[in-house]
């Protein structure tokens, strides 16, 4: 454990670069705690030693390490009380009787992501909880087909496929191969099915196999991804430690990739718990911040997605909010 001066300093270098995102110097926080330069310095060098603090190249300022965000949301964050603007503008969306809960959710997130310049997220489970019943396929004309998706918690998908050089007849083999082989599977479950049992067997009766298995991979995909919703990608832009291109477009492409966002951001942890860096699945140059929901009808993650140097406290206090309104 840390000195009570320890702590403090760390704190302060937390909190200031949190707010100004530039490296802070000793004579801030000489200022602050009333001590000597030399006795501030010798201090930072210590916690720096126990690697809860970085030095910058390009300053004598110090910033957190991510073992310094850790200490700092273990020992010493207190989440903050909401603001009354923040509270306010809240208020309005879980008030407005007109609007569902997943509105709710949805708006309440948007607005977080506005409030904080980070990335919201919100991940329904029920394509977990949905398990496959049947597939069919309805021909429109000789290249286009409605495929049907029913679930045994009786929820219809449907979608528009095109097909070009592929007979009915091989499509409806592949319908078949997968109402006999995966019926049961619940439906977050079922691309991975297709590629690793369904996909070595079309392969021997279908001659347009790799077509229609990526086409079918798709379908389920997108019904598997139908409660994402990601908020605020362009916010990445706002953050000064993301100045990189190669950084942003790799961080984007993340954003952008849904298997792995919900690979990162489902939780199944009810309380709010904070993943700094590598900590996460996501990027190591990120903080998730994120909790698990429930309600009588649904379940799910909601997530905020920012840099490491975050606003922490605002953040829980913002998200248990949310996670009350929706489960009270």
């Amino acid at each position: 454990m840390l000195t009570e001066r320890q702590e403090k300093i760390l704190k302060l270098i937390v909190t200031e670069y949190i707010k100004l995102a530039k490296p802070v110097g000793s004579n801030l926080i000489c200022d602050e705690l009333k001590c000597s330069s030399a006795t501030v310095r010798n201090e930072m060098a210590e916690l720096e030693e126990l690697e809860l603090l970085e030095k910058t190249h390009t300053s004598s300022g110090r910033i957190p390490s991510e073992k310094g965000y850790r200490y700092y949301v273990d020992h010493l964050m207190r989440p903050k009380e909401l603001n009354g603007e923040d509270m306010l503008k809240l208020q309005i969306i879980f008030n407005n009787q007109q609007l569902e809960l997943s509105d709710c959710l949805s708006e309440s997130l948007k607005l977080i992501s506005d409030m904080t310049n980070y990335t919201s997220i919100v991940l329904g489970e029920t394509s977990h909880e949905n398990k496959l019943k049947e597939i069919n396929v309805v021909p429109i004309d000789t290249e286009n087909l409605v495929v049907i998706v029913i679930t045994d918690q009786g929820h219809v998908e449907n979608k528009k496929i095109s097909f070009k050089n592929v007979s009915l007849e091989e499509i409806k083999k592949t319908v078949s191969l997968i109402n006999e082989l995966i019926v049961g599977t619940p439906i977050d479950e079922v691309s991975t099915k297709l590629e690793f049992e369904i996909k070595p067997i079309i392969s021997r009766y279908v001659k347009e196999h790799e077509v229609v298995y990526n086409t079918f991979y798709q379908v389920f995909q997108e019904f598997s991804n139908k409660n994402l919703n990601v908020v605020g990608k362009n916010n990445i832009l706002k953050q000064p430690e993301f100045n990189n291109i190669e950084k942003i477009q790799d961080i984007f492409g993340k954003l952008e990739n849904k298997e792995e966002i919900i690979n990162s951001i489902k939780e199944e942890n009810n309380d709010i718990k904070i993943y700094i860096g590598k900590e996460n699945n996501l990027d190591d140059d990120v903080a998730i911040i994120k909790t698990k929901y429930h309600t009588k009808d649904q379940e799910g993650t909601i997530a905020i997605v920012g840099p490491k140097r975050m606003d922490y406290d605002r953040v829980v206090t913002l998200l248990d909010y949310i996670k009350q309104k929706i489960e009270q």
